[in-house]
């Protein structure tokens, strides 16, 4: 564990360490205070949240349908449906991107959503696996056949049923989603569109204690939303034994 935690810690320390210090060597807060300021960024960070807006929408709407129907209606596919879903960590995102860009006409190109499309395809693996993961741990069935009897409408029984049920999947799905096109490089690069990680690059040599200072606040950032999800999810898990009991 020791072993483990310099290994992850250690890089952190040291882009903390560099990001909070001037070209003296001196601690100071000026390239976490220039950044929003820095050349660019705005633009950039504007993009990457639409980016990511859309394309956590586009997943949600594909994948919660679609891993609902599986386990309701096709268990024996579900193999197939987890092969189909791995292959993007298989297949090396700057082939997925050349494919789009040799084939696609150009006035799809000419559009930074394209990439959302593109996003919803790498972002496949951890959404079905949260979905799924959060799918198994409830009687799904069960709980659908009860809906079902009382009267309400497949709408209903997905509104006030399932998803209350899946909502720490939902929020882990969706922050790995966030994470994944707030960090992507290689498909905005390709494409010529200034995404965050790519104005990070563009931007380090210009000054790299902002840059640095940039990458720490969004890796920080992301930890700090998966520990709340985490926390949210053990709350729950908390309170449903608690009524239990007193029950």
């Amino acid at each position: 564990m020791l072993l483990a935690g310099a290994y992850f810690l250690l890089p952190l320390y040291a882009g903390l360490k560099f990001a909070l210090q001037n070209d003296a060597g001196h601690f100071s807060f000026f390239a976490v205070k220039a950044i929003p300021s820095a050349q660019g960024f705005s633009a950039a960070f504007t993009l990457s949240m639409k980016l990511a807006l859309v394309t956590v929408v586009l997943a949600m709407l594909l994948m919660v349908p679609t891993t609902i129907y599986v386990h309701l209606r096709l268990p024996r596919v579900r193999r197939i449906v987890e092969f189909i879903t791995i292959l993007p960590i298989v297949i090396p995102p700057i082939i997925l991107i050349e494919g789009v860009l040799g084939s696609y006409p150009g006035w799809i190109k000419s559009s930074p959503y394209l990439l959302s499309f593109l996003y919803v395809v790498l972002a496949m693996p951890f959404v079905y696996r949260s979905l799924d993961a959060g799918l198994g741990a409830i009687d799904l069935k069960t709980l659908v056949e009860a809906s079902r009897s009382l009267g309400g409408s497949w709408a209903q029984t997905l509104r006030r049923v399932i998803l209350p049920n899946l909502r720490p999947a939902l929020l882990s799905a969706m922050v790995l989603t966030l994470a994944l096109v707030l960090g992507e490089y290689t498909m905005a690069s390709l494409d010529l569109w200034e995404t965050v990680p790519v104005w990070i690059v563009n931007f380090q040599q210009s000054d790299g204690h902002i840059t640095v200072a940039a990458s720490m606040i969004g890796l920080i950032g992301t930890w700090v939303l998966l520990t709340l999800i985490v926390s949210l999810d053990r709350s729950q898990s908390r309170r449903s034994r608690r009524k239990a009991g007193t029950t």
